[in-house]
Formats: C-alpha cells, sequence, structure tokens
C-alpha cells in the first residue's frame, strides 16, 4: 500500500517507482504465453505482458484468461504444420556431467550413473563417487 495517496495518482506512483529502483514497462504485439507444468498447459491467447524490473531482478507479469489443458494436447504440429522443435536430450547436462568426471577423476558412464542416482546433483554425485568402496 502506497501511503499518503498516491495510489490514486498514477503520476505519483511512478514517481515513487523510480525512487525504488523500479521500472515497468509493457511488452507489444504478444501473441501468446505458454506455461507448462509436467501434466498441463496454461496458454494465454493475447494477454497483456508487463516487465517489472526491480534492483535488476526482472519479473513478467501475464495478465490474461488462460486455457488450461492437457500437456502436449495442442502442441503436436504448429499451426503453419511444421513438426515442433525436437525434444531435449534425457538425462544430466553435458556440463554437469563433466564437472562430476573431472572432481571425481571418473569415466562419462560412472558420471553419469552417479548424476542419475543423485537425481542431478553434481555435488552430491560427487560425493557418492568419493565416498563409496574402491571397485
Amino acid at each position: 500500500m502506497i501511503p499518503g495517496g498516491a495510489r490514486n495518482n498514477p503520476r505519483q506512483v511512478e514517481m515513487m517507482m523510480r525512487r525504488l529502483g523500479m521500472t515497468s514497462e509493457p511488452v507489444p504485439g504478444v501473441e501468446e504465453v505458454i506455461l507448462r507444468t509436467k501434466t498441463q498447459e496454461h496458454v494465454f491467447r493475447a494477454p497483456e505482458v508487463t516487465v517489472l524490473t526491480v534492483q535488476g531482478v526482472r519479473t513478467y507479469q501475464v495478465v490474461g484468461s488462460p486455457e488450461i489443458r492437457p500437456r502436449g494436447a495442442g502442441s503436436a504440429r504448429t499451426e503453419s504444420g511444421a513438426s515442433p522443435p525436437p525434444q531435449a536430450p534425457s538425462g544430466p547436462p553435458e556440463e554437469d556431467i563433466r564437472l562430476v568426471m573431472e572432481q571425481a577423476n571418473v569415466s562419462h558412464e560412472e558420471a553419469v550413473e552417479a548424476l542419475l542416482a543423485a537425481h542431478g546433483a553434481p555435488a552430491e554425485a560427487i560425493l557418492a563417487i568419493m565416498t563409496r568402496e574402491p571397485r
């Protein structure tokens, strides 16, 4: 809540935001925003999108009514009929694999195995390798 009645005066609100290091700018021409969870997609068609920057951190505000659908229901093909971009490879990121390989001095396969066992946490994978019994 902004004290002194500034909530009724947009100019005062803008000045207060500037003093606090906040900027707000609309993103023109947004056609669609899709939020994907493991099981659903929230599709906002023609939403109002605003970028709020506070001390260097950018927050996106999406205003509109979403269409909620099961994941993948409308994304099999784009409107032009082209296939969607290929899925990212599953498994740990290559940079995590390299880190575990270097730090624990193990092969690529051992690093991947340790990362999968550690649910993708490189530090846990390295510790698990370093504390296991020698083979």
